[in-house]
C-alpha cells in the first residue's frame, strides 16, 4: 500500500496542475494495460473543482482507455508469454485470469462491456481479450461501450452534484480515499475468489 498511496497522493496533487489533463489521459492510457491504479482518483477533484470540463474529461478518459485497452489486446495477444504473464502475476491473477478465459470463451463481448463497467482491474480484460483471440473489431466495440458508460456516468454525477459533492470531499475525503480503496480491493478480492 506504500506506494498505491504514493501514488494516489501524486495524482492528487497533479489534478491542479496546468498539465492535469495530459496526465489524465496518460493514467487512463497506462490503467488500461499496466498502471495499478484507475483515473477516477484524478478525475474526480478535477471534476470537483471544475464541473463544466466534465464532458471534456469523460472523453478524454475514454479514448486514452480505450487506446490503452489497445496495449493490453496486444500484450495479450503478442507478447503474453512475457509482458502479460508479468502483468497478471504481479497483480496476483494467474487463477482469476484463467477462469476469464473460460467465461470469455463461453460470452466473449458481453464479459467486456459488464467488466469494463466494475471495479475489477480493466487491464485484466483487455490482457484476457487478447490472450484468448477474442475479436479485435467487438473487443473495441465493448470496450468503448463500457468505458464511456464508466466515466460518463462518473462526469455527470459530479456535475449534477457540483458544489454538493465539493463540500462532501472537504468534510469527508478521509472517508472517501477509504471508499475508494475499499473498492478497489473488492475489485481484486473479487478476482481471486469469485472467479476462482
Amino acid at each position: 500500500m506504500g506506494l498505491t498511496q504514493r501514488l494516489y497522493n501524486w495524482m492528487l496533487e497533479k489534478s491542479t496542475s496546468p498539465k492535469a489533463t495530459w496526465i489524465l489521459a496518460l493514467i487512463a492510457f497506462a490503467e488500461s494495460s499496466v498502471f495499478p491504479l484507475p483515473p477516477d482518483m484524478m478525475m474526480i477533484p478535477m471534476l470537483i473543482a471544475d464541473k463544466l470540463r466534465a464532458w471534456k474529461l469523460a472523453i478524454i478518459c475514454t479514448t486514452s482507455s480505450v487506446l490503452g485497452g489497445l496495449v493490453g489486446y496486444a500484450i495479450g495477444y503478442f507478447l503474453f508469454e512475457s509482458i502479460g504473464l508479468w502483468v497478471i502475476e504481479a497483480y496476483s491473477l494467474q487463477t482469476a485470469f484463467d477462469n476469464f478465459q473460460n467465461l470469455f470463451q463461453k460470452y466473449g463481448i458481453w464479459i467486456i462491456l459488464l467488466k469494463g463497467l466494475t471495479p475489477i482491474p480493466y487491464k485484466l480484460v483487455t490482457i484476457a481479450s487478447g490472450a484468448t483471440g477474442l475479436g479485435l473489431v467487438p473487443f473495441i466495440f465493448a470496450s468503448v461501450v463500457s468505458r464511456s458508460l464508466r466515466f460518463f456516468m462518473l462526469a455527470g454525477s459530479l456535475y449534477m452534484l457540483g458544489d454538493k459533492a465539493k463540500e462532501f470531499m472537504d468534510k469527508n475525503l478521509k472517508l472517501v480515499v477509504i471508499g475508494f480503496f475499499v473498492t478497489l480491493v473488492l475489485g481484486f478480492i473479487a478476482l481471486k475468489y469469485i472467479f476462482q
